[in-house]
């Protein structure tokens, strides 16, 4: 049996699965990013783009996975909420 680990920190854990239309639909689990797609490949292929590469961060589900992009987008931030970038 396999067990589940939490991919390494620093990678953005994308769900991949299914709606309720059959559609694919690809979501960073914090919806800073997602789309819907035809097919699986197309689903894979934009995780993976989105995420720096790293398929471990990937995870498929069973369940309904409906697209919510409904976290706070950057624009809406308070300079203070906003993410800092660490110098070189």
């Amino acid at each position: 049996m396999n067990r589940f680990e939490p991919p390494l920190s620093g990678f953005a854990l994308v769900l991949i699965g299914q709606n309720s239309r059959g559609q694919w639909v690809a979501q960073e689990q914090r919806g800073l990013f997602g789309g819907v797609f035809k097919n699986r490949l197309s689903a894979l292929r934009y995780a993976l783009f989105e995420n720096g590469h790293h398929p471990e961060a990937i995870v498929e589900t069973a369940s309904l996975l409906e697209l919510d992009m409904s976290a706070p987008s950057f624009a809406s931030m308070q300079p203070a909420e906003l993410p800092q970038r660490r110098a070189a």
